[in-house]
């Protein structure tokens, strides 16, 4: 289609005139938006039909005596309203589908842990205190074995013995944290 060939008129005449406008001029627009929408076909068709509308509202453009054909004013709206797409995007923060949340890992609450802290700290407290020293040593402070009988002036075995009934006390106060307390 040139400029000037037929005046765009309601009804049937700029309905043939914009599907002859499409088949001319629809497979460049449509090469052109696929690359700025980085191979996206749907997005790209979109902006395909975005640009008919504009070039549907504004036939005063398409009749210029400036240029011979319409298809650098096609693609240049085009490119002008991919830009804009792109630039929409990029503005908003990206949609998530109901996927992603549902494996979205779930963190702990710092309130979930202040009150897991206070419950320890109760039950240590239930202990003896030749349990609580080798308890605090060993699993509060990371001191080895050795570390602990050293600070303590007791044996290994010993050290060990008092950690494995210390934690079983703790298990009997503690019931929901038993896995924890292995």
């Amino acid at each position: 289609m040139t400029a000037g060939t037929t005046t765009i008129t309601h009804g049937t005449t700029a309905e043939h005139e914009l599907a002859a406008l499409q088949r001319e001029h629809g497979r460049p627009l449509f090469a052109l938006l696929l690359r700025l929408s980085d191979g996206d076909r749907q997005r790209a068709e979109d902006l395909v039909q975005e640009t008919f509308v504009r070039a549907w509202q504004h036939p005063e453009a398409l009749r210029a005596d400036d240029f011979d054909s319409v298809r650098p004013w096609l693609l240049t709206v085009g490119r002008r309203l991919a830009i804009d797409a792109r630039r929409a995007r990029q503005a908003r923060p990206p949609e998530v589908g109901d996927a992603v949340l549902d494996s979205a890992r779930v963190c702990a609450d710092h309130a979930e842990r202040s009150a897991e802290t206070l419950d320890v700290r109760e039950a240590v407290k239930t202990l003896t205190p030749e349990h609580r020293e080798v308890l605090v040593l060993v699993y509060f402070q990371g001191a080895s074995v050795a570390e602990a009988a050293a600070a303590l002036g007791i044996p290994p075995g010993t050290v060990k013995s008092r950690a494995y009934y210390a934690l079983r006390a703790l298990r009997r106060v503690l019931p929901g944290y038993a896995a924890d307390l292995r």
